[in-house]
């Protein structure tokens, strides 16, 4: 009865392999197929990421070097190119290379894109909204500063210190001197605010008082 049954088990086998075993074969180079594409596609993001890491770094080295329309063309070129982290941090780099060039018109516009870009984390787009406030206040603009600074000086906004002593930095600009001693006096007395930034606006509010 034993050499029966392996009889048996060894025609049901051989049936089932040749009903199923093109499908087994097919399935393991399916499996080994994928597993080398995997290992592929890791290897390559590896090597993408310490080619950008190298690119991002000689970049650094032309700002360094005061080579900033070089440094900026590197970094808008790493920009199109970088994973979305590094990207980011390519695009603020860039803007920061135009300033140091005198472009300021540009580097504003390129704040302005990343304060736009919804991909982006919302602290990264309000430090843009804050860098493009900053510049647009330099540039003579202190209404349109003002008016980008808005959304940042809500109660529960990180930049929101930041973005009040710019306010009122802009206030002054445009003339307003009462405004703007108002503002830095409050702000001088906002528990809510960093340390360093109500001391500023403390000593601001007492410049311009009577």
């Amino acid at each position: 009865f034993r050499e029966i049954d392996e009889e048996l088990r060894r025609d049901n086998l051989a049936q089932l392999w040749k009903k199923y075993g093109n499908y087994v074969i097919g399935l393991a180079v399916l499996i080994v197929v994928a597993t080398a594409a995997i290992v592929g596609w890791r290897t390559y993001q590896d090597k993408q990421r310490e080619t950008q890491g190298g690119e991002y770094a000689s970049a650094l080295d032309l700002a360094r070097q005061g080579k900033d329309a070089d440094a900026a063309a590197a970094f808008a070129s790493l920009a199109q190119k970088a994973d979305a982290g590094r990207a980011v941090l390519a695009r603020f780099e860039e803007a920061a290379s135009k300033v140091n060039t005198g472009d300021v018109a540009d580097a504003i516009a390129l704040y302005d894109r990343l304060a736009a870009d919804n991909s982006m984390d919302p602290a990264f787009r309000d430090a843009a909204t804050l860098l493009s406030a900053r510049y647009t206040i330099d540039k003579g603009d202190p209404q349109a500063a003002i008016a980008k600074l808005q959304p940042l000086v809500a109660p529960n906004n990180a930049w929101r210190g930041l973005a009040l002593e710019m306010t009122a930095l802009a206030e002054l600009k445009a003339g307003d001197k009462s405004k703007a001693q108002k503002d830095f006096d409050s702000l001088g007395k906002d528990t809510t605010a960093p340390q360093a930034v109500r001391q500023r606006a403390a000593a601001m509010a007492e410049a311009l008082g009577p």
